[in-house]
């Protein structure tokens, strides 16, 4: 299985591969793909795409009674993920951000993102950390922006921990107390890809905004 396959699959069926992995690598070791697929989204900034939402929400659906894994260990493991994960995002910054932009190597970090993350933590501040952990792409980016001179460690730390929290405790939750509603289980793949679309929904109004508003610029210098 190639690795964008392994995404594409991942992101239309989660319940299979955590239930997959919950048989073959046991009640402990589960937790490794879990942790680390929430950390690499969230902490290396050309991995923007790794299905964090749905992935939540699912494993919330497992850590109810019987589902294989425990609800307090899935809290942990994700707050932990969270955390570091945007962590090392911002250190990564601090150290290379401006290499890594200059080059133009990493596709997604856009022009119109950029510009886009510079306008919340002009507007929001730190509170741009908490914001945009629940919008795709942009929790991704938004640690490696504000490693490159927004925001002092101290500060980022803290909007860092109470966002992580907050997101990993409101998807794990919905899908602890409400994956076992009959609707949820007959309609589960519709259900994950509405996650999946209405998080996207703000990034992608976002960036076409910021496309937008670039062609009018253009067209204005013409």
């Amino acid at each position: 299985m190639g690795f964008f396959d392994f995404i594409v699959r991942l992101l239309r069926d989660p319940r299979s591969f955590i239930a997959a992995w919950i048989v073959s690598l046991g009640p402990v070791m589960v937790y490794t793909p879990l942790f680390l697929i929430v950390f690499i989204e969230t902490g290396v900034v050309v991995f923007p795409f790794l299905p964090g939402d749905s992935l939540l929400f699912t494993a919330g659906i497992f850590s109810a009674e019987g589902g294989g894994l425990n609800i307090v260990a899935t809290l942990l493991v994700f707050y932990a993920a969270a955390i570091l994960g945007n962590t090392s995002n911002y250190w990564i910054s601090r150290f290379f951000g401006s290499r890594i932009i200059d080059s133009g190597k990493v596709k997604s970090l856009t022009p119109e993102r950029i510009a886009k993350l510079d306008e919340f933590f002009e507007k929001y501040g730190g509170l741009t950390i908490i914001i945009t952990r629940f919008m795709p792409f942009f929790r991704t980016f938004a640690p490696f922006i504000a490693g490159t001179g927004h925001m002092n460690f101290g500060k980022f730390t803290f909007y860092n921990v109470v966002g992580g929290v907050l997101w990993v405790s409101l998807f794990v939750l919905v899908g602890y107390f409400f994956g076992g509603v009959p609707f949820v289980q007959e309609h589960f793949e519709i259900i994950v890809l509405s996650i999946v679309g209405v998080s996207a929904l703000p990034a992608i109004i976002g960036a076409a905004k910021g496309a937008l508003a670039s062609r009018r610029a253009k067209q204005a210098k013409e």
